[in-house]
């Protein structure tokens, strides 16, 4: 396999949805209370990458195999079809990716604690079920939450736990979760967005494939209001976040993306097509999540 087949397999240019969370998660531990675990917090990171990858081999290789009767899918749109990838050795790939990266969770839950491991487990049947199972999350109309939810919200949270499990002035409560989701919904709303987007774009293609996703059922235009709202709700969330101390102040720059982000949000509503638009909403997601890490970065060096 080429390795510019096998970066398309695993859908390389999205992992800035997994590192992102993963950095923030770590800067947010920091800057509240000086802690890494750095030992933990690097395996975390490869078995991290390597489920992530697993997942999206898992999600081509079930979209190729559900895809029975549309052989113009399979043919010219599924990275499997395309290159004429064998099937079993596919299926192998995202077995021992998965195997690898379960084998190194469990040796970071013996050093950190089960909640991780609940953590962890919610994350792989996540992963699994996302286009595997009898019934695929991402032939739904709750694809757009499981993603943001498991990749902006989820990763972000172990990577400070991670990082605080042994630090005795944490305190593991409902406030500590819930600060914790409060200062993620921008990018876990980012991230839905991704998904959202991209079910918007393929609309007439995933009820051709048997797929009823949110816009399915509330219609294109309310689907593009909604990813609009998740645009604004994230900002706000983050405007509570710095008010609250959850995050720094310097962290308020982020807000000088703004018209970028709504100008790539409103030619993407004018026009949803995957190809020519789409790319905006995935330059969306890079840039509120990079410019979000690097302000985190700068509130943590002049602690402001």
């Amino acid at each position: 396999m080429k390795p510019s087949v096998f970066f398309e397999l695993v859908e390389i240019k999205a992992k800035t949805a997994s590192v992102f969370p993963f950095l923030m998660g770590t800067l947010y531990s920091y800057y509240h209370w000086h802690s890494i675990n750095a030992l933990d917090l690097i395996l975390f990171f490869i078995a991290m990458f390597l489920f992530n990858m697993a997942v999206d081999i898992n999600d081509n290789y079930w979209d190729y195999k559900n895809a029975t009767g549309v052989e113009s899918f399979r043919r010219d749109t599924n990275v499997i079809g395309i290159n004429h990838l064998n099937i079993h050795l596919i299926g192998w790939l995202d077995f021992s990716f998965t195997a690898i990266a379960a084998i190194i969770g469990l040796f970071i839950v013996s050093r950190t604690g089960l909640p991780l491991l609940y953590l962890g487990l919610f994350s792989f049947a996540v992963g699994f079920c996302y286009a595997g199972g009898p019934w695929p999350i991402n032939r739904g109309p709750l694809g757009e939450f499981f993603s943001g939810f498991t990749m902006g919200y989820i990763i972000y949270l172990i990577a400070i736990y991670i990082n605080v499990v042994h630090n005795p002035v944490v305190i593991l409560d409902f406030k500590f979760y819930a600060d914790a989701l409060l200062s993620s919904l921008l990018t876990f709303f980012a991230i839905s967005n991704l998904l959202l987007a991209n079910n918007i774009a393929d609309q007439e293609e995933d009820v051709k494939l048997g797929r009823k996703t949110l816009v399915y059922y509330l219609g294109k235009a309310n689907t593009i209001f909604i990813l609009k709202s998740l645009y604004v709700l994230g900002y706000l969330a983050l405007l509570c976040s710095v008010i609250l101390g959850l995050l720094p102040k310097m962290m308020l720059l982020t807000f000088l993306i703004t018209p970028i982000v709504y100008k790539n949000a409103k030619a993407f509503s004018k026009n949803p097509i995957k190809k020519k638009t789409f790319p905006l909403i995935i330059k969306n997601l890079l840039l509120i999540t990079l410019a979000e890490t690097v302000t985190f970065i700068l509130g943590v060096i002049f602690n402001f």
